[in-house]
């Protein structure tokens, strides 16, 4: 299943970005008392195998850590025929067809770019935490995030242009998606937010109940989670979509209006 931030590009606008280096240095940050530290780290869900993201910064936030809190816990297993991506032993609720489209056209427009799920930032920490026997736990249910995909109201249609003689054609919307989520790998692996502000930005604008569900109103819970979290001591790794510590509504703006100050580790 793809990442609801890769899934949401299908209403934003692409994005352009320069090519990623060959060392990625993802977003991470890091909220902390006396005796409680909680690593907040930005993850894309499906990644490609040419970088080494598990670099040294991130490798000693991990293995200091207690626990893995991801957004939610994905069920594993062997792929429903004829859905590439979903899990056999999937949830009670019922994806709605408008979620299997859009998964199914991101996720191959990921594939044509060499990501998988598999490599996934997400996936990858799980595998590690679990052969480690360190808790994972999630802060959503996976029925939870289906129920919100199925309660989204549909993306408007674009308006029809005018045809006019010379006109270039509109770029199809697989390689529209296909060219907008490399452009987001590229910046994941610099750790450039920008590029996810702006099309936050443009998500707000094009579809404001879809950016409400998916991120201000979740980037609020996960902020009273990380607050009750922070009474408790100990080292904690939260790893979530990178969209999430981006932008106006982040999930660090959110801690801090409640008085609990970030800091980009560097």
């Amino acid at each position: 299943m793809v990442h609801l931030l890769i899934a949401a590009a299908l209403a934003a606008a692409p994005v352009n970005a320069p090519p990623a280096s060959a060392d990625a240095e993802p977003a991470m940050f890091v909220v902390r008392d006396a005796d409680t530290t909680i690593y907040l780290f930005g993850t894309f869900h499906a990644l490609d195998a040419k970088t080494q993201w598990f670099n040294r910064q991130v490798s000693d936030a991990f293995e200091n850590s207690n626990e893995l809190v991801l957004e939610t816990l994905i069920p594993e297993g062997p792929a429903i025929p004829g859905q590439p991506g979903l899990p056999i032993r999937a949830p009670s609720v019922t994806p709605s067809a408008s979620f299997l489209a859009t998964t199914r056209m991101a996720i191959n427009a990921g594939q044509s770019q060499g990501m998988q799920v598999g490599n996934g930032a997400d996936m990858v920490l799980r595998h590690l935490a679990e052969a480690e026997g360190k808790p994972v736990e999630g802060l959503e249910t996976l029925e939870f995030q289906l129920n919100m995909f199925n309660s989204m109201p549909a993306a408007a249609a674009p308006a029809p242009a005018n045809a006019q003689v010379g006109t270039p054609a509109p770029t199809p919307p697989m390689e529209s998606l296909s060219k907008t989520m490399s452009a987001m790998q590229s910046a994941w692996k610099r750790g450039d937010q920008s590029v996810f502000v702006r099309m936050l930005d443009q998500l707000r604008q094009n579809s404001p109940d879809t950016y409400r569900m998916m991120f201000t109103e979740r980037n609020a819970r996960w902020a009273d989670w990380i607050a009750a979290r922070m009474r408790t001591p100990g080292t904690v790794f939260v790893a979530v979509g990178a969209g999430h510590l981006a932008g106006k509504d982040s999930l660090l703006v959110r801690l801090a209006e409640k008085g609990i100050g970030s800091s980009r580790v560097d």
